[in-house]
């Protein structure tokens, strides 16, 4: 994004099974772990570890993290592993395909994994005759980033394409304690 990473104007996207998979999947994980060291021992549980973190890491990859984080001066997606930051200047087109859509100045059209996405209206309640919450929220999210884009004065910061390397380092940690799990496994 820009100099602004942490601005108190930023809202993030995110998609809302995200958190919910993650939390009961941390939880699976450590009931798993937990076991195995009640029912063997701490020797085995660091032998199955990387095999459970590896499982807990792709569903972090594939729920959790991807997101659109937004603020007066550009975007930020991350989808999966790879992460794109850009100034408002450089939007042709915000739209909605089957998620949120950014067309760049440059050509590419980045489809937000984590960001909001077309939904059916939500059912007003008995009593309820608002017309806002007619409106499905992947709507509303939608009108509320363009505001943004469309309000923007001076945000030119430049498309930048990066990779997530804390999650390719805990990956890389995982695969080197599971083929050192494999190799102990196999010597013993």
């Amino acid at each position: 994004m820009t100099d602004s990473e942490h601005s108190e104007d930023a809202r993030t996207y995110r998609a809302s099974s995200g958190p919910a998979a993650i939390v009961l999947s941390g939880l699976l994980a450590i009931f798993l772990l937990g076991d195995t060291v009640l029912r063997g021992s701490w020797g085995q549980m660091l032998l199955i570890a990387p095999w459970v973190l590896l499982g807990l890491w792709i569903v972090y990859e594939i729920s959790f993290v991807s997101a659109v984080r937004v603020d007066a001066d550009g975007a930020s997606v991350q989808n999966m592993l790879r992460r794109t930051s850009f100034g408002w200047s450089r939007v042709r087109d915000i739209d909605f395909r089957w998620q949120l859509v950014f067309s760049l100045d440059d050509g590419t059209d980045i489809s937000c994994y984590g960001g909001p996405a077309r939904s059916r209206p939500n059912r007003p309640s008995a009593g309820q005759d608002d017309a806002r919450s007619k409106v499905p929220a992947g709507v509303r999210d939608l009108t509320e980033i363009r505001d943004r884009w469309e309000s923007a004065v001076g945000a030119d910061a430049p498309i930048t394409r990066t990779w997530d390397g804390p999650a390719l380092i805990a990956l890389g940690v995982i695969v080197l304690w599971a083929v050192g799990a494999v190799l102990i496994a196999t010597a013993g």
